[in-house]
């Protein structure tokens, strides 16, 4: 599912129009993403955490030449499913 269906049924859903349900979603995914930015987490019981780690600087290789090279320090998002939606896809 891509971003235009994900919004097309949420307004079929929520019986909102194909405008307003695009700036809800887009909202969702400004707030999850500036929390995110700041540090925090975002938790949404029963669905699932939004959050950051941090991963430690690594020796990585170029894999055309062989040749040894630094990868920096960086903060990436991570989710981690909660019980409810972990079920619903189990079956």
């Amino acid at each position: 599912m891509n971003k235009n269906e994900l919004i097309t049924e949420v307004a079929e859903r929520a019986g909102l129009t194909k405008a307003a349900a695009g700036q809800a979603v887009d909202s969702v995914f400004e707030v999850i993403s500036s929390t995110l930015a700041k540090g925090d987490e975002v938790r949404l019981v029963g669905f699932g955490t939004f959050l950051t780690a941090k991963r430690k600087a690594t020796e990585g290789r170029n894999p055309r030449t062989g040749e040894p090279l630094k990868i920096a320090a960086t903060c990436v998002p991570k989710f981690r499913a909660g019980k409810t939606l972990k079920d619903q896809i189990a079956g």
